[in-house]
């Protein structure tokens, strides 16, 4: 199995499947769709029934049951890769057998157990990473990987008991669109699972909940040197509204259930300058707190100004599925108990973000997240072990065996 999944991540993080969110078609970017063609032609090849590729880039997949009276499962995973960092040319490096060291990925950069201590659980494993320049795409190809290597293990051992299985890989989740076109009803799953998470043993069945905040800040453009009394600079107001902003109550000083407001763009000339915030939290009324916080501090900027104006537009984009999964905690219960059979440790935390799965278990498919395996997500740093992919797939087996007997 390990081969197989070694062989399969590797072609496919080949594909560049990054999503961009400046664009409204579906997928947001072809390449997407050239992946979910070529894993269309895979599973035709692999023996999977009833493989669909939707004109959306929605590709779905079934493995008919072996038995009857068995509930309907799914498992998801998603074909883009963030925005944010290139996944071009991707040049992964392989580790056999690692050591403990540092690992150099790229000219100056290092991957390095003093900074990343997760890599002390590795030795002796194999690992695939970066080599500096691009992210790996473990988030979520590692997902796709895992979750065709143990379908087909069930299509090619019909003994092993199970009912029917689906899959669908949904394109453009990394940037919050990923359910937008999925039909749940045709899926036709009781529950699902997306496989999406990170270290082996994490399943997650809370996530933030989550918005969009667009601060445009109107001025009034003219020339410099007959400024005085006439321009006003959209661009000086919004560096003086961010600044004001609580600088503790952001990412990068928060953990576990903590909350925040991140300045993810800011952009503008002297007529118009915007700044975009994504707003989090995982309780409800503290979210609705923020949103509202937020509003009220435009407005109290707005009353301060002499001249210019600061409006706000907010959206919600999805919610802690907690409120949903727990009417239906036979969903979490199995996969804790997959993984107590294979000797794994669950490890029950939150989300600090957000997967196709929040935004399903409101269309009414439960979904928790299951663990890929993989580290360090988005960025040059990331990495994964090919015996924590073989984990994964174990661990998918075996919900689909449990739910037959349970």
């Amino acid at each position: 199995m390990k081969q197989y999944l070694r062989e399969r991540f590797l072609k496919y993080i080949s594909f560049n499947t990054q999503s961009d969110p400046q664009f409204n078609r579906v997928p947001s970017t072809h390449n997407q769709f050239v992946f979910a063609q070529f894993l269309r032609q895979e599973l035709i090849q692999l023996g999977f029934a009833d493989v669909q590729l939707s004109d959306t880039g929605y590709l779905t997949a079934t493995v008919p049951a072996t038995i009857e009276n068995v509930p309907c499962i799914g498992f998801i995973a998603h074909l883009d890769t963030a925005p944010d960092y290139s996944g071009q040319a991707v040049s992964p490096q392989i580790i056999e057998d690692y050591n403990g060291q540092d690992i150099p990925v790229g000219l100056q950069g290092t991957l390095s157990p003093s900074q990343f201590n997760s890599l002390n659980q590795y030795i002796g494993h194999t690992l695939i990473t970066t080599d500096g320049t691009t992210l790996l795409g473990a988030d979520d190809k590692a997902g796709i990987a895992e979750i065709i290597t143990a379908l087909h293990h069930l299509i090619t051992h019909p003994s092993i008991p199970h009912g029917k299985v689906r899959l669908c890989f949904t394109p453009d989740e990394e940037i919050g669109r990923g359910a937008d076109h999925f039909d749940v009803d045709a899926f036709g799953a009781s529950w699902a699972y997306t496989v999406d998470g990170g270290q082996v043993g994490e399943l997650e069945y809370e996530n933030f909940n989550a918005a969009t905040a667009v601060i445009t800040a109107v001025g009034n453009n003219c020339h410099p040197g007959s400024a005085q009394g006439v321009m006003i600079n959209a661009q000086t107001m919004a560096a003086r509204f961010h600044a004001k902003m609580p600088l503790k109550d952001t990412p990068e000083h928060s953990c576990d259930y903590d909350g925040f407001f991140h300045l993810t763009a800011m952009e503008g000339v002297t007529e118009k300058a915007t700044l975009t915030y994504i707003i989090r939290d995982f309780d409800l009324s503290l979210f609705e707190q923020r949103k509202r916080w937020l509003v009220n501090r435009v407005e109290k900027y707005n009353r301060d100004l002499d001249i210019g104006q600061l409006t706000i537009e907010l959206n919600d984009t999805y919610f802690n599925m907690k409120q949903q999964i727990l009417p239906h905690p036979h969903v979490v219960a199995l996969a804790k108990q997959a993984m107590h059979n294979l000797g794994i440790t669950p490890i029950i935390k939150p989300i600090r973000g957000g997967t196709d799965g929040a935004r399903l278990s409101y269309m009414g498919l439960p979904c928790p997240n299951l663990f890929t395996g993989g580290h360090n997500f988005h960025g040059k740093h990331e990495y994964i072990s090919v015996e924590s992919m073989e984990k994964a797939s174990q661990t998918i087996i075996e919900i689909v065996k449990l739910t037959a007997t349970s």
